[in-house]
C-alpha cells in the first residue's frame, strides 16, 4: 500500500467543497516561485499542444507569448476557473471524493499539478488517471514548495520535510506502471527559515517533478 489510512489523514475532514465554497484570487507562492514555474512551463511543454490544469485556480502559470492547441482546467471552485483566462474548458471536482477524471484517454501532451498536490488522499489513483489521460511523450509535472493549507493537507505531507515531500511525490509517480523514473527540480530557499515565514521576496523553495508517459 503507497499510503497508511492514518497518513492519508488530514486535521479538517469536513467536505473539501466547504473549504473551497468562497473563492480565492491570490496566489499561494511568491514571485520567485511564480517565475521558475513559467520558466519551466516555457522550456517544457510545446506550443500547440493540449493541456491540462489539473487542480487548478484563476490563473495557470502559463508563459503568456505561447499558444496552446486547448487547456482545459480542473478545480474546486467555478468561480475562480471563470477567471482563469488561459482556459478553453473547466470542469469542478472533487478528487478526494471521486478521483476519476472525466476525461478521454491520451488525449492530453501535458498534465500539470501547481502547489495542490499536497491534499490528495488518493495519490495514486490520481496519479494513475494523469498517466491514463496523457498521449505517449506526453509529460507529467508537479510542482510545489513548502506552503500548504496545513488543516488539508494531509498528515504524509504535514509530518515531512521538504526532502521527504519530494520523495513522496516520487513515489506517487512510481506507483503507476508506464511513467519514466521522474526527473526532480530542488531549488531550496537560501533564506532562514524566520525570514521564510515572513514572506520575504524568494522566500519560497521551488520543487518540481517532471516525468513522461511511455510508449505502449
Amino acid at each position: 500500500m503507497l499510503l497508511q489510512p492514518e497518513q492519508r489523514a488530514k486535521l479538517d475532514e469536513a467536505s473539501d467543497s466547504l473549504f473551497y465554497d468562497q473563492p480565492r484570487f491570490v496566489t499561494h507562492v511568491d514571485d520567485s516561485f511564480l517565475q521558475r514555474l513559467t520558466d519551466l512551463y516555457r522550456q517544457r511543454l510545446r506550443s500547440h499542444s493540449r493541456l491540462l490544469d489539473l487542480m487548478s485556480s484563476w490563473v495557470s502559470h502559463l508563459p503568456p507569448e505561447v499558444t496552446y492547441a486547448w487547456v482545459e482546467g480542473h478545480g474546486m471552485n467555478a468561480e475562480e476557473l471563470a477567471q482563469n483566462p488561459r482556459l478553453d474548458h473547466y470542469f469542478v471536482q472533487n478528487l478526494n471524493e471521486d478521483p476519476y477524471l472525466p476525461l478521454a484517454d491520451q488525449s492530453f501532451d501535458g498534465v500539470l499539478n501547481t502547489v495542490s498536490v499536497q491534499y490528495l488522499q488518493q495519490p495514486e489513483v490520481v496519479f494513475a488517471e494523469m498517466h491514463r489521460v496523457l498521449k505517449p511523450g506526453g509529460l507529467a509535472i508537479v510542482s510545489f514548495s513548502n506552503r500548504m493549507f496545513y488543516q488539508k493537507a494531509i498528515a504524509a505531507w504535514r509530518d515531512g520535510r521538504d526532502s521527504d515531500r519530494v520523495e513522496l511525490v516520487n513515489r506517487y509517480f512510481r506507483s503507476v506502471t508506464g511513467f519514466s523514473r521522474p526527473e526532480v527540480i530542488a531549488q531550496p530557499s537560501t533564506l532562514p527559515p524566520l525570514l521564510q515565514f515572513l514572506g520575504l521576496p524568494g522566500g519560497d523553495p521551488f520543487y518540481a517533478l517532471i516525468a513522461e508517459r511511455l510508449d505502449d
